[in-house]
């Protein structure tokens, strides 16, 4: 397996991943705006984006980033919003492989560290973010305000 960050070629194949991992969360399939938002997210360097490729050159898993900033410990910070593998090919680390590449780019960027957030009902995630040394902080309250 490969693991690298995603350029404006892998926007094709991307937006199929994409697209399934919105469908996962239960979003209507919507593979022409899937593909525009990657293009745009590629094209802005709005955030960070790494691929896992298998040996056939196919890509089968994904993971992005969005950059924040810690006003209390003045520095940045990254949001990993989308980590995403295929179902095909699931139970073979890739998940921790991607992982892996956020966690470089954290060390890489000098940033302070990494947030996600994940539904309770994902019992992949779950158990798989723990696992890569992940910690579920008990301590805060995490509120959202919708225009939707």
């Amino acid at each position: 397996m490969t693991y690298r960050k995603a350029t404006s070629n892998d926007v094709e194949h991307l937006s199929e991943l994409f697209n399934a991992y919105r469908m996962f969360y239960r979003k209507a399939s919507a593979i022409q705006s899937a593909k525009t938002f990657l293009e745009e997210r590629i094209s802005n360097k709005d955030s960070e984006i790494f691929v896992a490729q298998n040996t056939t050159n196919k890509l089968v898993g994904f993971v992005q980033l969005y950059p924040l900033f810690s006003s209390t410990r003045m520095k940045k910070l990254w949001l990993l919003n989308d980590l995403f593998v295929h179902p095909e090919f699931r139970g073979n680390g890739i998940s921790i492989g991607l992982i892996q590449k956020a966690k470089d780019l954290v060390l890489e960027s000098n940033a302070c560290g990494m947030y996600l957030e994940t539904e309770k009902s994902n019992l992949i995630g779950n158990h798989l973010y723990p696992k890569t040394g992940f910690e579920l902080n008990t301590s805060v309250n995490f509120y959202e305000w919708n225009v939707e």
